[in-house]
């Protein structure tokens, strides 16, 4: 949460000339209403979530994050921005490159390069004709390093290319501190990535339809034509945490035990990583449950509701109305009761012409000396330069609404 206040003190200092700070109630968390992720129990009390509790628990990872899936608020980090291994994790950003640039129901030729690639594996022999689909559930469950090669052909000819798709992805996501070398996670020294970048990445994952339902999936199998395979997903949470949902493992010399983990409890969902952990399953299940138990989630404004009007200079309108773009939530900690804020930072006057969506401002959600979270102010409505034609107009509707209400014509 440091980093958020480190984000209020510059928002601060960059001259946002304007203040508005609104004190805001608790209301009832209404069920998620976007990309939802099938929820283990029904919105309310979480159950099973251990008590409110200020201090994290003690984990044995060497770096890990902890985010709330709907916002991407970071409700903890440790070591979440410096460069590590990533080994299978990588596969989450191979999977969503897949899934947005093929079809499930496509169908590709394994090469010899692929179905021999060194490391975990899915089943896979040279000339075998399978689709796209296939080759992702084997790469997210069986965490097949082979699967990952044979897609890569497919989509981008080689692995190299499809990596150079990745990196371009990763950084288009805001995973800024990501370079991958290939496709499947083999320990390699220009191959890094941060606890953070994968939880940026595995949050844009969790919200394609298709990874997440493989990615809560146990087990499945595949049939082809002459082929079966029988997938166990290796994440263990799956069996052992409640609302366990995702998402990878990932295990190498250099990169250690390593787990991206997600669960939904009560309408909500979290995003825990692990990595080079000692424990990779209990690590995740203290973070997620704490997380769980110790904060809640709390709906500040609605998409479209306007938060503050800001004057126009030059403009064929005085004002302009702000509005956040989305539902704007906040993941306040149960622990502090102190008043929930809303400040809102814009500069005015606003010079015309301003156009619908344009960033006007930022509002910030802060409790006492903290800044929680930050989302953009827009504008509501287009608010066109102020010309003589405009001006003519203008007056010329104010004399008919004005002859209308008296009466005269």
């Amino acid at each position: 949460m440091g980093t958020w206040s480190e984000l209020g003190r510059l928002l601060r200092s960059s001259g946002l000339a304007v203040v508005l700070i609104f004190s805001v109630g608790l209301p009832a968390v209404p069920p998620l209403s976007v990309a939802t992720p099938p929820a283990a129990d029904e919105p309310g009390v979480i159950p099973g979530a251990a008590p409110a509790r200020r201090d994290p628990p003690l984990i044995s990872a060497d770096a890990a994050v902890l985010i709330e899936w709907r916002t991407g608020q970071v409700l903890y980090a440790r070591e979440a921005f410096g460069r590590r291994q990533p080994a299978s994790t990588t596969k989450i950003l191979t999977a969503v490159v897949a899934l947005e640039n093929a079809r499930l129901t496509d169908v590709t030729r394994v090469s010899a390069n692929a179905a021999y690639t060194p490391g975990s594996y899915m089943p896979l022999y040279e000339g075998q004709e399978i689709t796209i689909g296939e080759l992702v559930w084997g790469a997210l469950l069986e965490s097949g390093n082979n699967a990952c090669v044979a897609i890569a052909e497919h989509i981008a000819g080689s692995e190299r290319a499809f990596v150079e798709l990745m990196n371009r992805r990763a950084r288009a996501l805001g995973a800024l501190d990501t370079h991958f070398r290939n496709a499947h996670g083999i320990d390699d020294p220009d191959h890094y990535t941060t606890a953070y970048d994968l939880a940026v990445i595995a949050r844009h994952a969790l919200a394609i339809p298709a990874f997440s339902a493989m990615v809560r999936t146990r087990e499945a199998t595949l049939r082809g034509g002459e082929w079966e395979v029988h997938l166990v997903n290796t994440n263990g949470l799956l069996w052992t945490f409640a609302g366990a949902d995702g998402v990878k493992t990932g295990t190498t010399d250099l990169a250690g035990r390593c787990l991206v983990a997600s669960a939904t409890r009560g309408g909500r969902r979290l995003l825990s990583v692990v990595l080079h952990s000692d424990d990779r399953y209990r690590d995740s299940a203290l973070l997620l449950d704490w997380g769980f138990g110790s904060f809640e989630a709390v709906r500040l404004a609605e998409a479209g509701e306007v938060l503050a009007h800001a004057r126009v200079s030059g403009g064929a309108a005085l004002t302009v109305p702000l509005v956040v773009p989305e539902d704007f939530w906040v993941s306040r900690p149960r622990w502090d009761r102190g008043t929930l804020e809303l400040e809102v930072h814009f500069r005015q006057p606003v010079s015309a012409p301003v156009r619908r969506g344009q960033v006007a401002g930022v509002v910030e959600a802060a409790l006492g000396d903290r800044i929680l979270r930050a989302v953009n102010l827009i504008a509501a409505e287009d608010v066109p330069a102020r010309t003589l034609e405009r001006l003519i107009l203008a007056s010329v509707l104010r004399l008919i609404r004005f002859l209308a209400a008296h009466g005269v014509g």
